[in-house]
């Protein structure tokens, strides 16, 4: 049945009023919670009731903002701050992404110090910073995080440049492991020799492999020119090493594929196989044993050890990887272990037949006739022919 003018128009107008009413939901926003005052204040005083300054039922703030980090560090701020401190202390209360627990409280124990008016120096920045460079921590040049303020500090304990101390704590020395930090106060070299950043970083891997091999290193005495001719260097044998493994992976493969097998299980990840024979090692008798020397013989079977005994021997035993790799000759050191480092003597290299088809000294010289004693009783004792 066809409806009237009346009904038709009332049925609009409920259509109209549907739709109105669906756009609002559509549009209007829901009712969002008040700020959690209660939390904010819970989490900032976890661990540290002792240094509490102000009541913390008291606190009655004006802020509208919900956002967790803020009111959290609005919370720190009037349970521990007397006075106010730079940013860098204060960004432990927005967040502590990447950082272990004992690093957290760490940072914010130094924030409630500085904060409170307290010694920094004694609540522990004592341990890596002087006091001269706690008070440039303390107030940083410019806006700079955590780790950079500690090394602009320091930076700025030898520098007199300001810039100079900026470059430093834009560098990677800042990500440095808190139990790295006194070797890396030889940071005071690069005040010395300023740089760019982008030459610091490049230094930063060096020294940290430097380091690694010899914890005792030091810049002292060095210069800019040297310290990048042994980077270099390092880089060149980096490259070599890599080249070599290149060529072992490859050989392995093509031995695999020979056998049918997807993988290689008498080969180690990063060694070849080298030569079925032992190392050997004899002590030289001395009534003093301040004087007692060990020769050792080692067998050579990585990329790594034998660019670092051409490196040291100043020769090119490197370029025989290929044949090591591919079993035709092993290559040997012979060493000297006394009081302190152990010396490299000869490397030697050694035939498929165990033949000792080469002996060479520091820049290829000819084994001195001390040495070939040596010689004589490790090719006895392992049944080497010397030739």
């Amino acid at each position: 049945m066809a409806q009237s003018l009346i009904q038709r128009r009332r049925e609009a107008e409920r259509a109209r009023v549907e739709a109105y009413e669906l756009s609002l939901r559509h549009v209007s926003q829901r009712t969002r919670p008040p700020p959690d005052f209660k939390n904010a204040i819970k989490e900032a005083r976890r661990g540290f009731e002792a240094d509490i300054v102000r009541d913390a039922e008291a606190w009655q703030p004006r802020m509208k903002t919900r956002d967790a980090a803020r009111l959290r560090l609005a919370a720190a701020r009037y349970l521990f701050a007397r006075y106010p401190v730079a940013e860098h202390l204060e960004q432990i209360w927005i967040g502590g992404a990447g950082l272990d627990a004992d690093e957290i409280r760490l940072r914010k124990r130094w924030y409630i110090a500085a904060a409170g008016g307290g010694s920094l120096y004694a609540a522990g920045a004592a341990e890596w910073l002087s006091r001269k460079e706690v008070h440039a921590f303390l107030n940083p040049l410019g806006k700079v995080g955590f780790e950079a303020a500690i090394w602009q500090a320091i930076a700025r304990s030898y520098a007199t440049d300001p810039a100079v101390a900026m470059r430093i704590a834009r560098t990677r020395i800042t990500q440095t492991q808190r139990a790295q930090h006194r070797f890396w106060r030889e940071v005071r070299f690069f005040c010395a020799h300023p740089t760019t950043v982008e030459d610091m970083d490049d230094f930063h891997d060096y020294l940290a492999h430097c380091h690694r091999r010899d914890p005792e290193y030091s810049l002292k005495g060095r210069s800019l020119i040297s310290l990048g001719r042994q980077m270099r260097e390092w880089h060149r044998d980096l490259d070599a090493i890599a080249r070599i493994e290149a060529a072992r992976r490859r050989a392995d493969a093509a031995r695999n594929r020979a056998r049918g097998l997807a993988a290689g299980p008498e080969q180690s990840e990063d060694r070849w196989l080298g030569a079925a024979i032992a190392d050997w090692s004899w002590t030289k008798s001395s009534k003093d044993p301040a004087k007692r020397e060990e020769y050792v013989v080692v067998q050579l079977r990585t990329a790594a050890d034998l660019v670092v005994e051409t490196r040291s021997m100043r020769h090119c035993v490197a370029s025989y990887a290929s044949k090591c790799i591919a079993g035709h000759a092993s290559i040997w050191s012979l060493r000297r272990r006394a009081a302190g480092a152990p010396d490299r003597l000869l490397t030697i290299e050694l035939d498929r037949r165990a033949r000792a088809v080469q002996v060479r000294g520091f820049a290829n010289r000819a084994p001195h006739p001390e040495e070939c004693k040596i010689l004589e009783r490790w090719a006895q004792a392992r049944g080497i022919e010397l030739l």
